[in-house]
């Protein structure tokens, strides 16, 4: 590695590390165990994996995960980016280290989607119709609420509006991702069968 290099990427560490630090004096001045944010957070992880261990159709619980899965890892992804250039912030967090909120992001919206999949999927209902509805709630209702109470902040010009597209591609990305897997594993059975 040229040195010019090798020194921009130290400044970088050494950087990413001091705000690393600077993040967990934060959290423990504002954010921390005494704060009724901080249990509302860890609250966003905990209730909604309780729901699901109760409430997830068995029969179809690898389908709903994997959908689910798809559902935080998009929506991680799409909340760091635009958490790393300040599109949105978390004043509150129940993990300081992540830029994200991870109660949101990891737990409350995968399950909201993946009840709503489950439901549409139970009912045979239009599951692009009901995704819709959670979505404008997400986007227009609970975010709203959030902002209110200072538990999300948007900067940049970022409104709900974008949010809403943001889980329109989420959902839809996810969706289709999980449509592919199911049919190379029904192709794949078939295939078997056919040798067999």
């Amino acid at each position: 590695m040229p040195p010019e290099q090798s020194k921009q990427l130290q400044e970088l560490k050494e950087t990413q590390e001091k705000l690393a630090n600077q993040w967990i004096d934060y959290w423990n001045d504002y954010s921390s165990f005494d704060t009724w944010q901080f249990w509302f957070n860890v609250g966003m992880i905990i209730i909604p994996l309780i729901f699901l261990y109760y409430f997830i159709d068995r029969k179809k619980a690898f389908q709903l995960g994997f959908y689910g899965f798809n559902i935080h890892i998009w929506t991680v992804y799409l909340d760091a980016i635009a958490t790393r250039y300040n599109y949105l912030g978390y004043p509150y967090k129940a993990i300081p280290f992540l830029p994200i909120n991870f109660g949101i992001d990891t737990s409350l919206v995968p399950v909201m989607f993946i009840f709503v999949y489950q439901w549409t999927m139970n009912k045979y209902k239009n599951f692009y119709l009901y995704t819709l509805f959670l979505i404008v709630f997400i986007s227009f209702v609970f975010r709203p609420l959030s902002v209110e109470h200072n538990l999300l902040q948007l900067s940049k010009g970022v409104n709900y509006l974008h949010l809403f597209f943001g889980y329109i591609i989420i959902a839809l990305i996810s969706k289709w991702i999980t449509n592919l897997f199911q049919y190379l594993q029904i192709h794949s059975n078939r295939t078997k069968l056919e040798v067999e």
